[in-house]
């Protein structure tokens, strides 16, 4: 199996990235697409995109449920 890969693309207005922990030149994007009621999730290393994952927008409040019920969990003490 191959991986495609694309060149870096500017974000969406709605949109952000988040760097990887590990340093390496990795991120994570979030770009928000309602014309297509998606948000994209996706992998960068360097100036290449090597993922995207697609979810739908009916998806995002259980995605930000379980984000936050972890948070919390894992953080008591902060916000």
């Amino acid at each position: 199996m191959s991986t495609i890969s694309r060149r870096v693309q500017p974000l969406p207005r709605a949109g952000d990235a988040y760097l990887d922990a590990r340093g390496d030149s990795r991120a994570l994007r979030v770009s928000w697409h309602s014309e297509a009621d998606l948000v994209v999730l996706s992998l960068w290393r360097d100036n290449l995109c090597v993922g995207t994952f697609q979810l739908a927008v009916d998806d995002v409040p259980r995605l930000l449920d379980q984000l936050t019920a972890g948070w919390r969990a894992a953080y008591p003490t902060a916000g």
